[in-house]
């Protein structure tokens, strides 16, 4: 019986690939934190995480004419909406973004070491120890 390494690897790769577009997301935040007018985007991760893996069946269409419900696209950055709007229209809320930065990227540690632990896992199998 073989090793599949798509399905023993999958999930925690695409993880950390949908973590690092996170990370790049917020950092744009951040980075247009004083820029007039510029809205804060983000993606929700579970979601995406689900559509990526297959779990969550999006709506069918059948005409050209119908509209996607909102959230349908993994791909699709949604607004993030501020607690209170700045007087420029900037939706960015520093402090909330810093938070949200700090918190992927000690999720993306995570999954890397679990994919460092699968990985040493395989190997020790193949090698029979």
């Amino acid at each position: 019986m073989g090793i599949n390494f798509d399905r023993a690897l999958k999930l925690h790769a695409e993880a950390l690939d949908l973590r690092s577009r996170r990370t790049e997301v917020v950092a744009a935040n951040l980075a247009n934190a004083d820029t007039p007018g510029y809205m804060a985007r983000d993606f929700d991760f579970k979601t995406t995480m689900a559509a990526v893996m297959g779990a969550g069946q999006p709506l069918k269409v059948t005409h050209a004419h119908h509209l996607q419900a909102p959230g349908n696209n993994p791909d699709e950055l949604l607004y993030r909406m501020p607690t209170q709007m700045s007087l420029d229209g900037n939706t960015v809320e520093t402090e909330q973004e810093k938070a949200v930065f700090a918190d992927n990227a000690l999720r993306y540690q995570a999954s890397l070491r679990l994919l460092s632990s699968r990985i040493q896992g395989l190997m020790t199998a193949i090698k029979g120890e």
